[in-house]
């Protein structure tokens, strides 16, 4: 094309070059008429060409649009919606709230809430009893300590905190007070104090390490005070000396926290045998326990000859020319009974008077307990309600544990979308949030945190508004909150990386509507407080974008239907792929999963929701008809058994792609291989068909967000079924899935055991009980039999719970169906929890 071109320019110049005079004769017409048709076919491709460029053009930009949109649909995964923030902007803003026990994680811990925090530490073990090689050093909560029971036994979320920790052969109280002052957070004093769990063990020795260090990237100045240093000692021996080789104090500054002091007091001198000191670096807090057990050494005193396990004072590598240690470590070792105080004061705190230790410390502590036995009996009316001083003493302690669980994190997520090759990072941001397990999962879990609200809403409103500000402050640009919060490197060192990333198609139940439909349910507008209504304005943009996250992205084919995302399509070993979106992980759905499932727990959210949408635009005056109309739509009873009725079974059910016929077999093994893992292995070829054949926590959803008219048939139906023994009921609660379900408590993989396939779990347990009362109270057919249900089904899930607890010394994660039995993980004062609400009775 380019040459062709190229000759038709030549021909046009010969021709104007010439520029002579044309007279046609007859003889020259063929002439003219080649020219002419060359001038045309100039012209025809010129124009041709245009088109031709035009087109390549036109390919060009689409092709860089796509590149442009595919780029632009990579980044919005990790970018954050740009409506206001929810939280206030300065942890100062709560100077209440500013230091707490915000590290769930350790057995004992203080924190600010800040992005770069100070962070304070307990370690202890005792020498006498170590065994060579293994100190059996504490420090982070761990199931396999094998602690008898360790736990707050009151903590108010706000000013103090009392912990009674029991070791084998020692028991703790860690308690800690704050104090308001100056303009950094004030100050606060924590107090170890160790007794013998037996007569015996008066006098045998205990050590304790309390350190300081700072937060990931946190910059900050510790500078360690020796004991010796402000000593005279030239009247001392060499046993009286090694008493005061440890920390008096540490000096210490930081941007948020400006100049402060740490001081270490000892109540009685004659107790201890030991005291020294570590200073160093480390590369991270979750590396402390590592740098101090590094920083260890054997000493030998020269004239008693009495041993001790010390720590070596300054350790820093030969090429550390600044030698600044972010890693302050206190020692004292001493005889049982043994007691430490830390004082924190900042020195912004002008006119603080005495400091906060011994009797003024022993007067505070007791004002705040006193303080929160009142408001606790005001909340709470256990004692009005004929509980025992024992049975009042452990609600107070589960209630103190998941107030005291709340913790401080900051950093950012691991998060992939479809359009992403590679996970990317979240944005850094702060999260202030309750976790379900100190031991075993102290991070912050989306559908948790909302029943853990439905508890401390009822405790404290503000703190709950906070929680809830600081998890919709994650929400991206397309209305998405990841479901597992792993922020910072001591979240990130106990979590596998197999579940590290976070996927934008799964999003957890959005059980904050639960909080907020229990918070603000039947409260006229004028008894609303001005706060209340400010934070509900700030939060309505990112509850319109959540909301429709939700209602666009697990749409299913047929209007008012709705399906979880992430089930694994082409899983070999599962015998029924997982719903982890759903938070019931294994329960059983559909064997085979399609895109025109129908989940019926999902769907009964979204309802929620758009009833609580419609509520909480009503309250603030914004516009809320669709969130009406979705709601009408969904709870539509005819509509709901159309879609999820099983007229054969008389059951509620999801809807899919099924076979009844799956089991895990073991494919032949060759010789010489290791053995394979077993795969599944469909009898019968699935088909459309409802899941029937499977009764349990799904199919009571409708009862649940109480959509079901009081005179239904389906309801009647449903309360016969729920107190069947064959089905879900025991006496010690309802069972997850019924025992004439194919798949109760059978294994999802060779080495997955079930999870919600037959266990009871408090906080389903809770909702039905909850939905139960609410059909004791409205006048219909089947109240009565609603009230029977509910008032056997609560003192069923009371008396095991306790019974538990007495046992065991823990609230469990979850229950087994036959024997009551705790199970899973302990502690796990999550939302097992809602033992307290039901004690109560105060569902709204």
């Amino acid at each position: 094309m380019t040459g062709g071109n190229k000759k038709l320019h030549v021909i046009g110049a010969s021709e104007t070059k010439k520029n002579r005079p044309k007279v046609l004769k007859s003889s020259d017409h063929s002439t003219h008429s080649h020219n002419q048709g060359v001038s045309t076919l100039n012209i025809s491709r010129k124009q041709h060409n245009g088109s031709l460029y035009t087109g390549v053009g036109v390919i060009a930009i689409s092709v860089v649009s796509w590149f442009v949109y595919q780029g632009y649909l990579e980044t919005r995964v990790n970018s954050p919606l740009t409506e206001n923030k929810v939280a206030f902007p300065s942890s100062h803003d709560f100077p209440e709230r500013y230091w707490g026990s915000f590290r769930p994680g350790v057995y004992f811990g203080m924190k600010s809430r800040d992005t770069h925090s100070l962070l304070a530490g307990l370690m202890w073990f005792m020498p006498d009893v170590a065994a060579a090689g293994n100190l059996n050093l504490r420090h982070l909560c761990d199931q396999g300590d094998n602690l008898e029971q360790y736990g707050w036994k009151e903590h108010d979320g706000r000013n103090f905190g009392v912990q009674v920790i029991i070791d084998k052969f020692i028991q703790l109280e860690t308690s800690f007070v704050t104090k308001l002052g100056g303009n950094h957070g004030g100050d606060w004093t924590a107090r170890i104090q160790v007794e013998p769990r037996m007569k015996e063990l008066k006098g045998q020795q205990v050590t304790l390490y309390f350190y300081l260090t700072l937060d990931d990237n946190g910059k900050g100045l510790l500078q360690p005070i020796r004991m010796i240093d402000n000593m005279d000692t030239s009247g001392m021996d060499a046993s009286e000396s090694v008493k005061f080789l440890g920390l008096s104090a540490v000096h210490g500054h930081t941007e948020k926290l400006g100049d402060f002091r740490v001081s270490f007091h000892h109540a009685n001198q004659q107790s201890i045998v030991h005291t020294a000191f570590l200073s160093t670096t480390v590369g991270s807090p979750h590396l402390v326990k590592d740098a101090l057990q590094s920083g260890l050494r054997l000493m030998e005193d020269k004239r008693s000859k009495e041993r001790h396990i010390s720590l070596a004072g300054a350790l820093f590598a030969k090429e550390d020319n600044l030698k600044q240690p972010n890693f302050v470590v206190h020692q004292v070792t001493g005889k049982l009974p043994l007691q430490l105080e830390i004082v924190y004061e900042s020195n912004s705190f002008a006119e603080r008077g005495i400091m906060l230790r011994g009797e003024v410390y022993d007067a505070l502590l007791q004002k705040y307990r006193e303080q929160f036995r009142i408001q606790f009996e005001s909340k709470f009316r256990l004692n009005e309600k004929g509980f025992s001083e024992e049975e009042q003493d452990f609600a107070k302690s589960a209630m103190s544990n998941l107030v005291g669980g709340i913790g401080y994190f900051y950093g950012s997520s691991k998060v992939q979308s479809v359009h992403n090759k590679e996970p990317v990072p979240y944005w850094n941001a702060p999260l202030y949030t309750a976790v379900p397990s100190r031991s075993f999962f102290p991070r912050g879990f989306l559908w948790d945190e909302g029943f853990h609200n439905l508890i401390i809403s009822q405790w404290d409103r503000e703190i709950s508004f906070d929680i809830m500000a600081h998890w919709f402050d994650l929400m991206n640009v397309e209305g998405w909150i990841p479901r597992e919060q792993i922020l910072g490197s001591e979240a990130r060192a106990r979590v596998p990386d197999e579940f590290v990333v976070q996927r934008n198609n799964q999003g957890n139940p959005p059980t904050f509507f639960l909080v907020l439909d229990a918070m603000f349910k039947n409260r006229p507008v004028r008894d609303i407080s001005t706060l209340e209504l400010e934070q509900l304005n700030r939060m309505w943009p990112r509850l319109v974008s959540w909301y429709n996250w939700f209602n666009t992205s697990l749409h299913g084919s047929e209007p008012g239907t709705y399906y979880w995302r992430g089930r694994d399509t082409a899983s070999a070993r599962e015998l029924n792929p997982k719903s982890l979106s759903s938070g019931l992980d294994d329960y059983p759905r559909a064997s085979h999963p399609t895109t025109y499932e129908r989940h019926l727990d999902l769907r009964c959210w979204i309802t929620l929701a758009a009833k609580v949408m419609a509520s909480i635009a009503d309250i603030i005056g914004r516009e809320g008809r669709k969130y009406h109309e979705t709601f009408v739509f969904l709870s539509n009873n005819e509509l709901l058994n159309a879609q999820h009725w099983s007229e054969k079974a008389k059951r509620y059910a999801d809807y899919g792609l099924h076979s009844s016929n799956v089991t895990l077999r073991r494919p032949k093994s060759i010789a010489g291989q290791p053995k394979p893992d077993k795969i599944r292995w469909v009898s019968e070829e699935p088909t459309p068909r409802f899941v029937d054949d499977t009764f349990g926590y799904v199919s009571l959803f409708p009862l649940i967000v109480e959509i079901l008219q009081p005179d239904s048939p389906q309801l009647g139906q449903l309360l016969q079924d729920l107190r069947n023994p064959n089905l879900l009921w025991t006496k010690y609660g309802l069972r997850s899935l019924s025992k004439t379900s194919p798949l109760y408590n059978k294994r999802n993989t060779e080495h997955d055991p079930p999870y919600w396939r037959g266990p009871i779990w408090i906080n389903v347990n809770y909702l039905v009980a909850r939905a139960l009362h609410h059909y004791s109270v409205v006048e219909g057919p089947h109240q009565t039999r609603a009230l029977l249900l509910y008032n056997e089904l609560r003192e069923n899930l009371i008396t095991n719970v306790l019974r538990e607890y007495r046992k065991t010394g823990y609230i469990w994660e979850q229950y087994n169906d036959a024997n009551g039995a705790g199970q899973g993980c302990r502690p796990f004062t999550g939302w097992s929890t809602l033992i307290l609400p039901l004690m109560s009775e105060t569902y709204v």
